[in-house]
This record gives C-alpha cells, structure tokens and sequence, in this order.
C-alpha cells in the first residue's frame, strides 16, 4: 500500500527553497547600513520575540533543562552565530555571484559528512545528484569563478567558508540528536536568544562606536524581513524537514535559492538573464530530482 503525501514536509522543503533565495539579497539590504552582527544580533532577537509570543498564547512556553539547554547552545553558536553570522560578514566583501558559488560546496559538505557520521551510506544516486546541482550553481557564475583567488576577498572567503562548515556540522548535530519535532517552535526559541545575547556582545566589543542614526529604514525593514521570514519561519521548516528526511535531501535545496537569487537581481535589479541560466536551472531541478527519487514498491 502507498505511503499517504505527507503534505507539511512538502510545504517545508518549499519553503526552505523559495525563502532562503531571497536572504542573499536581504542581508545585503540590511549590512548595507547596519552593521553585520548588529544586523544578525536584531535578526535573532526579533526571531526570539516572535517565537516567544506564539509559545505563550499556545501554553508551550517552558525551561527545557540543563541537557536541553546545552543542546540548544550548540546548536544556535553552530547554526546562528558562526553559521548566520560569518555569511552576513562575508557579504560586505564579497559579490552575489561568488557567494553564490562558494555556498553551492554547503550540499556536499554535508553529503561527505552524513557519511563520516554515518547518517547515510555512500551511494551513486547522492554523489550525482549533489554534482548536477553544483554543476548548475558553477554553470551560473562561471565568469567568475577567478574571482575566489582575488585577494579583496579572501576575508569574505574566509567568513563564508567557516559558514558552510558550521552549518554542516549543526546539520548534522541537530540529525543526530533527533529530538522531539513537537518542541522545534521551543528550541527555536533558546536558539534565537542565545545567539543573539552573543551576538549583540560581539557588537559591542568590534563596533564601540556605532552610529545608530546612520541605519536606514530600508536596512531596518531587510532585517525584519529576515527575522520573520528568514529565521522562523524558514529554520523552523528547515528543522521540521531534517526530521523527515535525510540532511543531503534537505541541503540540496540550497541550490533552488541560487535560482531564486538569479530571479530577484533579474526581476528588482533588472540583470540580464542569459541562456546559461536556463540550461543551470534544468541541471539544478535534475540534481534535486535525482536525490529525492525513490522507486515505488
């Protein structure tokens, strides 16, 4: 007997590819004139308020205990300090187009590290797969590819790849610890608190004198964006899919937002959207395809 749609999970992985598209360009908004960890520090705070109201009026809101809590520290530092942070640093250096490709390698760290901690077995169908859609993501920004060398960028280059490899392991970590998916809105939550008391320290320890004036509402709204749609909502059905499925299935995805980047400069930008685009497009929907795919029994 076929398994039932399991249509939540489905709307999860929607979101995830279709939102996190569009953070690339919001953060750039927001680090525009505020600066970085101020950015992700209110991005988190907000997340913090927003998830904290919805516990409340459901009756959920409660201490998870000390084990609990340690969990969640792990995760938030992983996943939204090193993670968040570091990739809203690397965009105040580096282009769209370069971080694009450089977080393009997120899927397959995270193919290559669920089999070292042997979440998944190595197997053809994940390595093509996870090809295809680099491949695409390669495709879009080959013209500059040379620009990783750059050395106006390597600090951007840096941040962000100490990003993708905190974000792999809090992948990971959160896989492995595999924890009740009807607490996720709850540790959201700790997640979103913690990071943002370290981050607003660190923003205070590197930006002593910040000039809160010289941030702009356009910034100030890209950050309420990012809060809203960026971190509940997207993190939450980021969590709620790695309880469902494998982290490569969930990860792959990342490709998806590389489209919907590409849209959104062609659509507010006005870029010129080139025949590469389409035929990256059709290798990054194959890549997706080919992980996802299960025969029928």
């Amino acid at each position: 007997m076929p398994k039932s749609v399991d249509i939540k999970l489905i709307i999860s992985m929607i979101i995830v590819g279709l939102v996190w598209g569009t953070t690339f360009l919001g953060i750039s908004i927001a680090v525009d004139t505020i600066p970085p960890w101020y950015s992700t520090a209110i991005r988190n705070f907000v997340a913090a308020l927003i998830v904290f109201f919805i516990l409340l009026f459901t009756k959920k809101m409660r201490w998870i205990g000390r084990k609990g809590f340690y969990q969640q520290t792990i995760l938030s530092v992983l996943m939204l300090v090193f993670a968040n942070g570091f990739t809203t640093v690397a965009e105040l250096t580096l282009p769209s187009g370069l971080t694009s490709i450089i977080s393009a390698i997120n899927p397959v760290v995270i193919f290559l590290m669920s089999i070292v901690f042997q979440l998944q077995k190595p197997n053809l169908k994940g390595f093509v797969g996870v090809l295809l859609g680099f491949s695409g993501v390669v495709f879009i920004f080959k013209d500059g590819l040379s620009e990783i060398l750059n050395p106006d960028y390597k600090t951007g280059v840096a941040f962000l790849s100490l990003a993708i490899l905190s974000w792999a392991f809090g992948t990971i970590y959160s896989k492995k610890l595999n924890l009740d998916s009807n607490n996720l809105l709850l540790n959201l939550f700790y997640q979103f608190l913690i990071a943002s008391i370290i981050q607003i320290i660190l923003s205070f320890i590197i930006y002593p004198e910040s000039n809160i004036e010289s941030w702009s509402l356009k910034s100030f709204g890209a950050v309420i964006y990012l809060a809203v749609f960026g971190s509940v909502i997207a993190l939450f059905s980021y969590q709620y899919a790695l309880k469902k499925v494998s982290p490569i299935q969930v990860s792959i995805l990342s490709y998806v937002n590389t489209i919907i980047a590409v849209f959104l400069g062609w659509y507010l930008n006005h870029e010129v959207v080139k025949k590469e685009f389409i035929i990256a497009v059709i290798l990054i929907i194959i890549g997706v395809f080919v992980i996802n795919y299960k025969k029928k029994k």
